[in-house]
């Protein structure tokens, strides 16, 4: 203790603290708000190391005095003390033990957290595994009792028990999954499409056309993995009803799977197929030199989306729209280089989201006046020479047969005026 007291004394902390005290209280009134407020911090900052030495010397002191020594003082006068007056800013090696205590509680939690996260991982591989395991034994079960059953008209007299059903996981989360997928679906609009919008303007050079392209990626990544979707639903299925013995019926259990398993979705094969598609669509059309693979990125994401909004219930599409139908202000927002009273929709720029046949976000569609007339001659003109030209429809159908050409955006091709309906 001698030693603690000592050090205090000779630093003369308190006669500096009297000094600061002093001097602030002379040049208070000189002073600015911000000179004040500093020289109130230095003086509670230094009294608090003042405070921290003397409760070093206070412990040091009590453990002199053995288990019991002081125990009365420290009762009737540091503790009432402390319940009153004692600001929650302390310093010294009280501050330090208590930051250590901290740290140690909140290490100990995060050990805590991340085991009970390992033990749940574990125990839901353990479940997938033992139903793995029962799907196998009911399998072997059903072709023992097929093996050694009656005669079939005996088998047929006995009505099989009925099982009360339990909703599955994928319903219990259906309402969460949909914000996620809507959220997901008004993100890629703002940030994907707009990507692959600047990136086709490097080697189209009509916006209308690289609208057009936009849109269409949407309808057919949408169409590729509805497509995608019911054939692994059927594959489940069919792996599924081998041996089903969970308490949830079957399309549950094929849900649930599905929806645990969405890696199991070749997302590559959709994007594919989508590029394809669009390489024949007679609506738009692309500079040989280059493919519709340079806005892969917003295909991709696309067909995810739509993937995993076939496994919401009830499941969302998007709006069918066509060139020259009415304008739905329900449906559509219209673009900003609109016809603001032109009542049919000369182009779609991004499809609505629908569920049960109700709009849930708004696609967005520009209309002009005039749409019928000029759409349907420049259709007429585009389709007699179409007709005539062999070489154009060979051409048509080697780009079909090959979706991944090389890029080459160097070479710049100069767009046509025209278009195909």
């Amino acid at each position: 203790m001698a030693d603690g007291l000592r050090r205090l004394v000779s630093a003369e902390s308190g006669r500096v603290l009297q000094e600061k005290l002093e001097s602030w209280y002379r040049d208070y009134e000189i002073n600015s708000c911000d000179q004040n407020l500093n020289r109130c911090c230095e003086i509670i900052e230094l009294n608090s190391e003042i405070q921290g030495q003397l409760f070093t010397i206070l412990n040091e002191t009590s453990q002199e005095g053995g288990h019991y020594a002081g125990v009365e003082t420290i009762k009737t006068r540091l503790l009432p003390w402390l319940g009153t007056c004692f600001s929650c800013a302390t310093s010294g090696r009280l501050f330090e033990t208590s930051l250590s205590l901290t740290q140690d509680s909140i290490g100990k939690e995060r050990q805590l957290r991340e085991l009970a996260s390992n033990q749940t991982i574990q125990l839901q591989e353990l479940q997938e595994e033992l139903t793995s395991t029962r799907l196998q034994l009911n399998h072997v079960e059903q072709e023992l009792a097929r093996s050694c059953s009656p005669s079939p008209r005996h088998r047929e007299s006995k009505s099989p028990p009925r099982r009360s059903c339990s909703p599955g996981q994928a319903r219990r989360t259906n309402a969460s999954r949909r914000a996620c997928l809507v959220a997901r679906f008004g993100d890629i609009y703002a940030q994907e499409r707009l990507d692959a919008e600047t990136l086709l303007r490097t080697y189209v050079s009509d916006m209308e056309m690289v609208q057009r392209i936009i849109y269409i990626a949407a309808v057919e990544s949408f169409h590729a993995a509805k497509m995608a979707y019911r054939q692994l639903k059927i594959r489940v299925r069919e792996t599924l009803s081998l041996g089903h013995s969970a308490p949830e019926s079957l399309e549950d259990s094929v849900l649930d799977y599905i929806v645990r398993h969405e890696d199991l979705y070749d997302v590559q094969a959709s994007v594919n197929e989508v590029i394809r598609s669009m390489n024949i669509n007679p609506k738009i059309s692309f500079p040989p030199e280059i493919d519709f693979i340079v806005i892969s990125t917003l295909i991709r994401e696309l067909c995810r989306v739509a993937f995993s909004m076939q496994t919401l219930i009830p499941p969302l599409d998007i709006a069918f729209g066509t060139d020259r139908e009415l304008f739905s202000e329900t449906k559509y927002h219209r673009s900003f280089d609109s016809d603001f009273t032109a009542v049919l929709v000369a182009y779609h720029v991004w499809p609505a989201l629908m569920e049960n046949g109700e709009v849930i976000v708004k696609g967005e569609a520009v209309t002009k006046r005039g749409t019928l007339w000029s759409r349907r001659s420049r259709t007429r003109s585009r389709s007699r020479s179409r007709s005539t030209s062999p070489l154009l429809a060979h051409h048509s159908r080697s780009r079909s047969l090959s979706p991944l050409r090389r890029l080459s955006p160097s070479t710049h091709v100069p767009f046509p005026k025209t278009y195909f309906f």
